[in-house]
């Protein structure tokens, strides 16, 4: 994906945490399933090159729509991981339909991925 050094946090808390940081960086009311926090955006994008920015996942939200999608929560997880670093490398799927399509792609492709991994137990090579 073009960024083979490149470091992300992620944070998992619950939907009052959420919340809070929805209403006070998005200007949003209540909780969400995923939040990202681009660093390569903004006024100082090359302050920390190495470094994509931080996605913030509600394991709250993330059980509740693993419950109504009647998936297992971990598959639930990963689709919100990989959405949410998908937002760190700047796609788009609100404001622009060919991106959103893209990242479509690009979330089948990356959960693929995954699914191959974990079906292999998890061993490298």
């Amino acid at each position: 994906m073009g960024y083979p050094e490149a470091e992300l946090s992620v944070l998992i808390v619950d939907d009052d945490e959420i919340a809070e940081l929805n209403s006070r960086y998005l200007g949003r009311t209540g909780p969400t399933n995923v939040i990202s926090f681009p660093m390569l955006e903004g006024e100082y994008p090359d302050v920390a090159e190495q470094m994509l920015g931080d996605v913030v996942i509600s394991v709250d939200t993330t059980q509740k729509e693993a419950d109504l999608g009647g998936v297992d929560f971990q598959i639930r997880f990963d689709e919100l991981l990989v959405h949410g670093i998908l937002h760190l490398l700047g796609y788009d799927h609100v404001n622009d339909e060919q991106q959103a399509r893209e990242m479509e792609e690009k979330s089948v492709e990356l959960l693929g991925l995954i699914e191959e991994h974990r079906s292999a137990g998890g061993r490298n090579g």
